[in-house]
């Protein structure tokens, strides 16, 4: 990011995407409007600019108001601007001779003068010139007259803004920084220079490094001992204790000190530039009876920071992402993947305009996260902190996405092709009914034939045993067009998985014990006993690798396979059904033991045995689940239960005992094909046929 306060050395912004603002923390609603700046300037091919001014207007406008306190420094500010991937940052000189600009001044000899914006994204409250004449409407004068476009920010989010600000100020007023934190999605910032100090930490053995704030109108957390990181000039981090106050214990210096003393450093920082994370809250100051007191109490201090500091770093990050309304975010689930990110995340990016891209890390033991903030700054990072597998990975990553109209679970292994998105969005935006739908899915390394994990729309059999439009068990159909016609189907494939995003906050999202594979034919038929549909739109297409992370045949895999459908079952079909259902999939399932067996795969045998034991184990933990599911259905139900995509007969028979191969070649008694939502009085759903 190229950073500029004098206007007259500003280069040409040729097609430049504007936004203007004080951005004082660059907190999670500001990164909300600052990402969707930087998505306009990719689709539009020019760079991302926002305008800020230095110092703060309200500073100049009210310069006797004492209690006006700011959360950044202008450093601080800098760098979480560039954190975000903007391409230039202009820092305005705001005087008061520019604050009696009019209206008509501030367009045409402030901004088209100097940055000539092809498009402009501001607050629909957005107020400028002198005595606030200027406005949106103002604005779109110009606008009509071709100098710019104007992109108006709508109310919820500016008042998002407002009141996310008013919270971090409150927060850190009251100590709260972890609750600041939360708010800002990133550490409070304390910026400052060393200067020299009274020298008495280093007499008592703590030497500290005294902070004077970058900025004289910093907001200062209340006095106190705080946990805290120190980050040095060089790059160099330590963890340090913070201390603001009145240092009580030293009688007669009354002068507010900010200190903090480095943990495991050894070294002269006077004259250095720090920056402080302030993490934590320990305790309050307090006046001790003398030296050696103090001493005993720092002492005790320090050990109790470096706990706190090691559960902090136990604990996954808690940053948030903040989508408006109508966004589609795309989540790519990362464990250990570097080769498959840095392989298909291109196409990704290339080929999802408007949409964010965002990876979540399951704690990858590898460098894949550096390379991602190398390589791919546009991408948007969530580290879990260890692994949860895919299932309930894919829990944690959405439910710190906030907002946002549909999800799309993108496995790392899938090359996308270029206007993927506009058939499956296009359809679930013209039919509220469908829930959840894929593209057609086809092999990587053989891209004229239909991959495993999807094909073109999954099915499942009257006995559960799920299958595909183009796979049957492992015999998968070479792609002939046979299935461009858009259907319904009875779960889609996990592999690139839309689902609205509301649907899946309140149907429960995945079963995150299945830790992989079934979860999404569980939640596809959670939401299909709500009366809603599943669709596949094969005018998008994918790539998938398969087998990226297991091979298919994989004894973990068929473990997880056998048992997770068994779970499958027990959750969501009638508990007559389950009496005979449950002792015949148990035959079945065995049946499956004996043809891995004759094939000499005998770890299969041995998973597919311990697949039955783990699910008699938990059996009742998972009746408890349907009980809890069972509510989210009923309370989010908009029809009968849907049942198309179901197979009314045995594909196991069909396959090995009628040789079926292929699809078409299946008798379909009673499959039922649904292409409207049932209409009910509760329902504000739009209606339409197929998509």
């Amino acid at each position: 990011m190229q950073v500029f306060s004098n206007l007259e050395q500003l280069p040409s912004l040729a097609n430049a995407v504007l936004t203007i603002g004080s951005f004082d923390g660059v907190h999670i609603g500001h990164r909300h409007i600052l990402q969707q700046v930087r998505r306009l300037a990719q689709e539009r091919g020019g760079p991302s600019v926002v305008l800020t001014f230095e110092p703060h207007p309200r500073t100049v406008l009210h310069p006797d108001d004492a209690s006006f306190r700011l959360i950044t420094s202008v450093s601080e500010k800098i760098r979480l601007l560039e954190s975000i991937g903007l391409d230039y940052a202009i820092l305005a000189p705001f005087t008061p001779e520019f604050a009696r600009y009019s209206a008509q001044q501030y367009v045409e000899d402030f901004l088209l003068r100097y940055l000539r914006p092809a498009v402009i994204v501001i607050g629909y409250d957005h107020r400028f010139g002198a005595n606030r004449e200027g406005d949106i409407q103002f604005l779109r004068r110009y606008e009509a007259k071709g100098l710019f476009q104007v992109v108006e920010i709508p109310a919820q989010w500016v008042d998002e803004v407002t009141v996310s600000s008013t919270k971090i100020r409150r927060a850190l007023e009251a100590g709260d920084v972890a609750q600041a934190h939360r708010l800002l999605g990133h550490p409070f910032v304390l910026c400052g220079t060393v200067v020299a100090g009274h020298q008495v930490g280093r007499s008592i053995g703590f030497p500290t490094a005294n902070l004077q704030p970058e900025t004289p109108r910093q907001l200062i957390p209340p006095d106190g001992i705080y946990a805290a990181r120190a980050h040095l000039p060089n790059g160099s981090t330590f963890d340090a204790m913070l201390y603001i106050g009145r240092r009580p214990t030293l009688s007669g210096d009354e002068t507010r000190a900010i200190e903090a003393h480095l943990l495991d450093f050894e070294g002269d920082l006077y004259g250095q530039t720090l920056r402080i994370e302030v993490l934590d809250f320990i305790r309050k100051d307090r006046k001790l009876a003398d030296l050696q007191q103090l001493r005993a109490q720092i002492e005790a201090d320090r050990d109790a920071i470096r706990q706190r500091l090691a559960r902090l770093r136990e604990q996954p990050s808690e940053s948030r992402i903040v989508c408006a309304p109508d966004e589609v975010v795309i989540v790519v689930l990362n464990y250990n993947t570097r080769a498959h990110l840095e392989t298909y995340l291109p196409s990704v990016l290339a080929y999802s305009p408007g949409a964010r891209v965002v990876v979540a890390d399951n704690g990858s033991p590898d460098d894949s996260v550096a390379m991602l903030r190398a390589r791919f700054p546009q991408v948007e990072v969530l580290e879990l902190g260890r692994n949860y597998g895919f299932a309930h990975g894919y829990n944690e990553a959405l439910a710190r996405i906030e907002g946002g109209e549909i999800f799309v679970v993108l496995n790392s292994d899938v090359e996308v092709t270029p206007g993927w998105m506009t058939p499956v969005v296009e359809a679930m935006r013209a039919n509220a009914c469908i829930a959840i739908a894929q593209p057609k899915v086809l092999a990587w390394r053989d891209k004229n034939r239909f991959e495993y994990a999807g094909a073109a729309g999954g099915w499942v059999d009257y006995l559960g045993y799920p299958f595909c439009r183009g796979r049957i068990f492992g015999h998968c159909e070479e792609d002939q067009g046979q299935f461009d016609a858009p259907q319904e189907c009875f779960w889609a494939a996990g592999a690139a998985f839309f689902i609205r995003a509301d649907l899946y906050r309140r149907l429960g999202g995945f079963d995150g014990d299945y830790f992989a594979h079934n979860e999404e034919i569980d939640l596809c038929w959670r939401l299909k006993r709500a009366g809603y549909s599943v669709w596949c739109l094969p005018q998008s297409v994918v790539y998938h690798l398969g087998g990226g992370t297991l091979e298919y045949e994989n004894p973990r895999k068929v473990f997880l396979n056998f048992r997770n459908s068994l779970f499958t079952l027990l959750k969501n079909e009638t508990p007559a059904k389950l009496l005979w259902l449950i002792p015949a999939r148990l035959l079945l399932d065995g049946v499956a033991g004996v043809r891995f067996m004759l094939k000499g795969q005998w770890r299969a045998v041995g998973a597919i045995v311990r697949a039955h034991f783990s699910f008699y184990q938990n059996f009742f933990k998972t009746l408890r689940k349907r009980r809890i599911f069972n509510d989210l259905i009923n309370q989010n139900r908009v029809g009968p239960p849907n049942r198309s995509g179901i197979y009314w007969g045995s594909i196991v028979f069909a396959h090995y005992i009628r040789r079926v191969r292929r699809f078409a070649s299946l008798k379909m008694p009673g499959a039922a094909v649904r292409s409207e939502c049932p209409a009910t009085p509760e329902s504000s759903f739009r209606q339409s046929n197929a998509p």
